[in-house]
């Protein structure tokens, strides 16, 4: 099964987007089980279903769609960003153990994203290791200097990362 979303599939997700109501998101849960009801099994529609019911702070029934909608085969951009919803329900969850090995799973096989790191951030935070995640945080905001007023300052908080990110060696 193709993980791609044809053009009018993609542009029926996006009018489910543009008519969502964080504070009530029933229609949004109805709207995307509807559309997986015509194209059932297909990885995407269920991977969108599993993101309303998450919104919706039911992260439990998120969870069960996130697990299909990856053993279905997502690739690409959409597996990303999967996995990390996938991880952050995890912790939401408290699986604190099971959102980390998700998230180091999703560093490895897309170990440029941003996103894997700030969810791997609040999984460390939540599991009092708030060391690693501020180092997880300064490395994001270090490696885009550019879009911020870091400066010179950027190449010593990389090393304040590193250094957070080793256990604070040397030092308490």
């Amino acid at each position: 099964m193709s993980t791609e979303l044809t053009p009018d599939l993609a542009e029926a997700v996006q009018r489910g987007y543009d008519r969502r109501d964080r504070e009530n998101m029933a229609p949004t849960i109805a709207y995307f089980q509807a559309l997986l009801a015509e194209h059932p099994e297909h990885p995407v529609l269920v991977y969108e279903v599993g993101g309303a019911y998450d919104t919706a702070g039911e992260e439990q029934t998120a969870r069960g769609y996130y697990e299909r909608a990856l053993a279905l085969g997502l690739t690409g951009d959409v597996r990303r960003r999967c996995l990390c919803q996938y991880a952050s329900t995890l912790r939401w969850l408290g699986e604190l153990d099971a959102s980390l090995a998700v998230l180091d799973r999703t560093r490895q096989e897309f170990p440029d994203s941003d996103a894997v790191r700030v969810f791997r951030a609040l999984t460390l935070n939540d599991a009092q290791r708030p060391d690693e995640a501020v180092a997880e945080l300064l490395t994001v905001i270090t490696t885009h200097p550019e879009v911020t007023d870091l400066g010179r300052w950027a190449p010593g908080l990389r090393g304040l990362a590193q250094w957070l990110s080793e256990g604070r060696p040397d030092g308490d």
